[in-house]
């Protein structure tokens, strides 16, 4: 039995580290195995049990970091636990002869990786000391990176509000940007802008590729939503790009570097936290643009264009369905 008990032990530490490392370290991984289906579970319990309430899923992200957290610690702790089961007289208590119980295994593997110095029980000496000061070392590195991992997901989800509310300061709808951006000759205005969108959404897409978790933090208000903006963004980019005559567009270079950025970001999301729609949006209000003394191209070959990007626009559309909003459309 005390085999079974070392072989189970080793093996949770192992799934436990692989996790960890896979999801904190491993830039380009995305979340671990236990890690991902953790976080795809609350997700679907909290899209179902708040019907997509913004004020009630905006606790999904809490949390999936919350129970993640809380997962690798249990883990490890039970990993510790069976492990020290498995040693043959691996523990002795500091004063008395009772026999070691389960309480004690695991008060023991407790204040190893808690770092909380000596306790009541003492490991034997031999093996059980070299793997004690192992057990003091995984403990405290996981609380070492397990707050880094914290503190760079709560700066990337303010990096996230910061940036929707900027597009969002232009306009609620790709149309109302266009409006906006048209100076009466050209789209220049916006390349300052375009500059600056493009560097933090590039930032933004790597952050999600790194910490998937920054999928399921939910906006409360529609301004501070990304998946909002985004779209927003790129729509407003594809009238322009794919509507309006080339003379007239901002840099090209600062138009292709942000849409790309935004192909970045579509690549990062999680296929287990959305898919694309299976319907395509309509397509925008050109009427309302001409209306503004926008210069559009004949009505087949901006159609013709947006055929072409079918998929692009169903991938946004799935983005705001999995995050429980509709697609942004023009009220003026």
């Amino acid at each position: 039995m005390e085999t079974l008990y070392l072989i189970a032990g080793v093996l949770v530490l192992i799934l436990c580290i692989i996790d960890f490392t896979w999801t904190t370290l491993w830039i380009d991984g995305g979340a671990g195995p236990v890690t991902k289906h953790l976080s795809s579970s609350i997700w679907r319990f909290m899209r179902l049990v708040t019907r997509k309430q913004s004020k009630q899923l905006s606790l999904a992200g809490p949390l999936v970091l919350s129970a993640t957290l809380l997962m690798w610690i249990g883990l490890l702790w039970i990993g510790w636990a069976l492990t020290f089961a498995g040693l043959e007289q691996s523990i002795s208590p500091s004063n008395g002869t009772d026999p070691i119980s389960w309480y004690d295994r695991f008060y023991f593997a407790g204040y190893l990786i808690f770092t909380l110095g000596n306790g009541d029980f003492s490991p034997m000496e031999g093996t059980a000391q070299i793997i004690s000061v192992i057990a003091t070392a995984t403990g405290m590195l996981f609380i070492t990176f397990g707050v880094t991992y914290l503190i760079s997901i709560l700066s990337a989800v303010t990096m996230k509000r910061s940036l929707a509310v900027s597009i969002h300061g232009l306009g609620e709808s790709a149309e109302e940007i266009a409006r906006s951006a048209w100076n009466g000759e050209d789209f220049h205005d916006l390349n300052l802008l375009l500059a600056s969108f493009s560097e933090n959404l590039g930032s933004l897409a790597a952050q999600h590729a790194a910490y998937p978790v920054l999928h399921y933090y939910h906006a409360i208000s529609n301004t501070t939503a990304l998946p909002t903006a985004i779209t927003v963004l790129d729509e407003s980019l594809s009238i322009i790009n794919f509507a309006v005559p080339e003379k007239h567009h901002p840099n090209q270079l600062l138009l292709k570097e942000t849409r790309s950025s935004v192909d970045q970001y579509l690549t990062t999301l999680n296929p287990a936290f959305f898919k694309p729609a299976e319907q395509v949006p309509s397509l925008p209000d050109f009427h309302s643009l001409r209306g503004a003394g926008i210069p559009l191209i004949p009505e087949k070959e901006y159609t013709s264009a947006y055929k072409k990007i079918e998929t692009r626009r169903k991938k946004l559309l799935g983005g705001l369905e999995a995050d429980g909003r509709p697609w942004p459309t023009d009220l003026n």
